[in-house]
């Protein structure tokens, strides 16, 4: 390609190649601290800039026309001043473009004043951001300049030459080729900015998406030519703020180093949490410090499945065959990167820091992800509630590969998805009147108490709104969490809205007990009553005083003196396990893929475990019993890393990446109950007629679509975590996968299981404890032993450390359940509970159980046995606040169900019985015949899945 002006790039020869890191998320930005602790380690990997551009900084976009009152200008100049020690360039970016008037000279120079004054703070270098903004001008504007990109750059120039002509980025509205109308090369956009914005201004560039899988270098060379210069890539591959199941602990990769001389620069716009970054930026400088690609034509060739892949992998999920023992220094291979990453990792975790307030996901609020059947089309949104199915799917065609019809037909299936995002999702936010907290901003004022100087700010008429398609994310995130408003009505109508009504979150599942956590901290001393009574808590918790406040301070959970047990610490291959479990947007890492293999083998090679009498089937049945020892162990390495990440001594590091851990350890602790379970071999011939279930990671197309990089990865929300979800025979379960994680770190482990004879007496024990029965067994005769006698293969319990704390019992068939109880199970309990036994000195439940006995009939209304024929009865203890766990513990006992041909649930309770009536209601039961009582006095909830 024919050289164009600027295109000659010598940066890598004279030392000016750009490399860093962009804040350009939405969600909680940054800590001042955590910055300063950024610039030492970019110094210390040899990185030089960092663009301040957090969304949600409420000066940065929504109120950028606002000055900084004395107290932000002092932390400001704290963090220009540190980067500039550290030898890193600190760039300034504003974001004006959702309601600026570009040929307003108020406006103009509201811009100027501000920036001026970021100027007196030290700052050198700036940049002006006009990504997700409505690319449509005010008529104002209209009657000014001949098109929004010659309004872009008329504003950008004359800020520039403003300044003194500084270091200055400029980040366009079309900033990925898919966002280049009609392409790269005909965009009348990209073309003028490239013809009339100042040279010296460097431009930035997401790549052939918001969220690129490759760079190719003749992508570069495209957009190169242009914009007449090289651009600065705005790297998104580690952005997280689209997903709040996802983070990306993977390296940096599908970027070949030969790219670098054909590049002005690379920032990595990574995950909002900070302490989850060190593995992204650590390789992004060990990229750049090369100039061949170690890693066999990776940007060209990469779209293989992954079981193909997997041939080639080690035991720890490395690809043997394509990981050279050893590099020469100008080459890099992502595998052999991470592993340098990681060990330089593990150090991070044994520094003692403390945490602040609660665990609470930075990214913005969007509905829960759950698994769900969909390979959708592109500019196809995932954004799904347990109470919610409605759809927007975009008419573009399916760009992805594999068979086109196959994967027309499933998108399809995304009418039953949401794409629905809330609106705004406020508060607030300011990262620059705290060293080491994010304070929500009273927006009501407009602006800050104590402003240096006076600000300029003119309420023009600018549209503001959300650009065009659903499900499309702007360099640093998703549609629905821009600040803009629908009907265009710009910032200062927008400040009204960003205290937009909290997203609700999943309810307990379990009868909150007294001394548990609250749901949501509204004030501090709510939230010292959360934090001081929380059991099971790996750390200690303090209230100290910060800047006049009162905060909670968790500090690390280490026993003082005498160190650490070794068994509590960290190891390398602890921080690989967890990296291949959250790896990039378009690739599960080895260890990922190898628990989505196994257990999906298992369970489509189940129905060996019917013939284990057969000596002709020994070692099929062998082999499976062999692999789902495997299984196992997968799973407690998974429950090792949880344990060992809860003792970690950087608490605030912990506080970033729990809730993830969590989550996945909770999913695949299911995946083993569900295949402990499948080793009885109590299920039915046709067990896979009843449970494919929905279109998994192994359904025709599914993978190949999700690593081709041809779609967005928010069309596959929930990552690794979904994908395994999705496994589970329980198709009309989304619900059950919809939970909130604990606000504290706790180091308790609960394992569900299948029921053995052996825990007879301590599910006794247990009923009896849990209804506060004591001296006889006649309720919890009535409430669990027919089910342990008639259908224990269908009975599951969960244990923690100390025993027993929850069972969920039920019956396939309540027709033949009945049938058999009135044989074998009642007339030994008349017996042993005669009538005369009722005394009026006997709890009513005890009265109750034994009427019961003596009253009992075997006939069960047609209508509900057709429907809803399987039975459950569920209980945990009060002191489980762990809400995931009733829902773990039913969603095994459906699978199980549903393994043997049962679609449907249900449940009797006493209609005074609130609790239970709450209980079940979270587990995705209702009312059966609404307001029609079978028997008085009794309530029938009822659930399909």
């Amino acid at each position: 390609m024919t050289e164009t002006n600027g295109t000659n790039n010598s940066n890598t020869k004279n030392g000016n190649f750009i490399c860093g890191v962009v804040e350009g998320f939405y969600g909680r930005p940054w800590t001042s601290e955590q910055r300063k602790d950024l610039f030492q380690k970019m110094k210390k990997w040899g990185m030089d800039s960092y663009l301040y551009a957090p969304k949600d900084d409420y000066k940065h976009r929504a109120f950028w026309r606002d000055l900084y009152t004395v107290e932000e200008a002092e932390h400001l100049t704290g963090l220009i001043t540190s980067a500039r020690d550290s030898g890193i360039t600190f760039y300034y970016a504003l974001s004006p473009g959702l309601d600026i008037t570009y040929s307003s000279v108020k406006e103009v120079t509201a811009l100027k004043r501000k920036l001026e004054q970021v100027s007196q703070f030290g700052c050198t270098a700036f940049a002006l951001l006009f990504d997700d903004i409505e690319p449509e001008m005010s008529e104002a504007d209209k009657e000014v300049f001949q098109s929004f990109a010659h309004a872009q750059v008329s504003v950008t120039n004359d800020i520039f030459q403003h300044l003194g002509q500084p270091k200055f980025l400029l980040c366009p509205t079309q900033y990925c080729a898919t966002r280049a109308m009609p392409n790269v090369p005909s965009s009348e956009y990209l073309n003028t900015l490239g013809s009339k914005l100042a040279q010296e201004i460097d431009i930035m560039w997401t790549g052939p998406k918001v969220i690129s899988r490759l760079l190719t270098p003749e992508s570069i060379e495209e957009i190169t030519e242009v914009l007449r210069r090289p651009p600065v890539i705005w790297d998104n591959l580690h952005a997280n703020d689209y997903d709040q199941k996802r983070v990306f602990l993977g390296p940096y990769s599908g970027r070949s180093p030969d790219l670098i001389p054909k590049l002005r620069g690379v920032l990595t716009n990574p995950n909002c949490e900070y302490g989850a970054n060190f593995i992204a930026i650590h390789t992004l400088a060990q990229w750049s410090r090369c100039n061949v690609d170690g890693k066999r034509d990776l940007s060209l060739n990469d779209t293989v499945s992954a079981d193909i892949k997997l041939e080639t992998e080690t035991e720890d999920g490395v690809v043997g065959e394509d990981v050279p023992s050893t590099l020469s220094p100008n080459m890099y291979h992502p595998r052999h990167a991470l592993k340098a990453a990681i060990k330089d990792w593990l150090i991070e975790f044994s520094k003692k820091k403390v945490a602040w307030g609660v665990i609470a996901k930075p990214q913005p609020a969007v509905a829960p992800s759950v698994p769900i059947p969909i390979i959708p089309s592109v500019n196809t949104c995932m954004s799904l509630t347990a109470t919610s199915t409605v759809s927007t799917v975009s008419t573009a065609s399916i760009t992805a590969s594999g068979n086109t019809n196959h994967l027309a037909a499933l998108a399809e299936v995304c009418s039953s998805v949401t794409s629905d995002f809330p609106g705004p999702t406020g508060p607030a936010m300011n990262s620059l009147v705290s060293d080491n907290k994010v304070e929500p901003v009273d927006v009501s004022t407009g602006t800050s108490n104590s402003v240096l100087g006076t600000a300029c700010s003119e309420n023009g008429p600018g549209t503001g709104g959300i650009v065009g398609t659903a499900g499309t994310v702007g360099t640093g995130g998703t549609e629905a969490q821009k600040l803009g408003t629908e009907d265009g009505t710009g910032s200062r109508n927008q400040q009204e809205n960003l205290e937009s009504p909290e997203v609700t979150e999943p309810m307990d599942c379990n009868t909150t007990p007294s001394n548990s956590p609250s749901q949501t901290v509204k004030d501090d001393e709510a939230m010292v009553e959360n934090t001081s009574t929380c059991s099971g808590t790996s750390g200690s918790m303090q209230v100290e005083e910060v800047n006049g406040t009162q905060m909670i301070v968790e500090t690390d959970g280490v026993d003082g003196e005498g160190g650490k047990d070794k068994d509590k610490m960290l190891t390398i291959e602890d921080l690989g396990l967890l990296c291949d479990l959250f790896y990039l947007p378009f690739e599960h890492g080895g260890q990922g893929i190898q628990v989505l293999q196994e257990f999906n083998w298992l369970k489509s090679n189940a129905h060996v475990m019917l013939k284990k009498k057969d000596e002709n089937c020994k070692a099929d049945y062998e082999e499976w019993l062999s692999r789902a020892a495997k299984f196992n162990d997968m799973c407690e390495a998974v429950n090792r890393l949880f344990q060992r990440m809860t003792y970690c001594d950087n608490r605030e590091l912990l506080y970033d990446l729990y809730s993830y851990i969590w989550d996945m350890r909770g999913v695949i602790s299911l995946l083993n109950s569900y295949v402990k379970w499948l080793a009885f071999g109590k299920f039915q011939s046709s067990m896979t007629t009843f449970t494919q279930g929905s279109y998994t990671w192994f359904s025709n197309g599914w993978k190949e679509t999700f690593m081709s990089g041809d779609q967005e990865p928010w069309v596959f929300r929930g990552g690794l975590t979904a994908d395994l979800q999705r496994l589970i025979p329980v198709d009309s379960g989304n619900d059950l996968f919809v939970y909130k994680a604990p606000e504290v770190p706790t180091s308790i482990i609960y394992t569900v299981r299948p029921y053995l004879p052996s825990d007879e007496d301590a599910v006794y024990a247990l009923c009896n404890r849990i209804t506060g029965v004591t001296g006889t067994s006649a309720v919890a005769d009535r409430l669990v032993g027919g089910f342990l006698t008639i259908s224990p293969e269908f009975c599951m319990v969960v244990e923690d450390d100390s025993g027993l704390v929850g069972y969920a019992l039920t019956a396939l068939n309540i027709k033949t359940h009945y049938k058999k109880m009135a044989v074998a199970w009642i007339p030994e309990l008349k017996v042993k509970y005669p009538l005369e036994d009722i005394t009026n000195d006997l709890p009513e439940s005890v009265q109750e159980a034994i009427r019961y006995f003596h009253s009992f009939s075997p006939e069960v209304p047609e209508q509900l046995s057709q429907q809803f024929p399987s039975l459950v009865m569920c209980s945990l203890l009060p002191t489980v606040t762990d809400q995931s766990i009733a829902k773990r513990l039913i969603t095994c006992s459906l699978a199980a169900l549903r393994a043997n041909g049962s679609f449907g649930i249900h449940t009797t309770i006493s209609a005074m019985d609130k609790e239970s009536h709450e209980f079940y209601g979270k587990l995705g039961f209702v009312d059966y015949n609404q307001g029609q009582e079978e028997l008085p006095g009794v309530v029938t909830m009822s659930r399909s899945f």
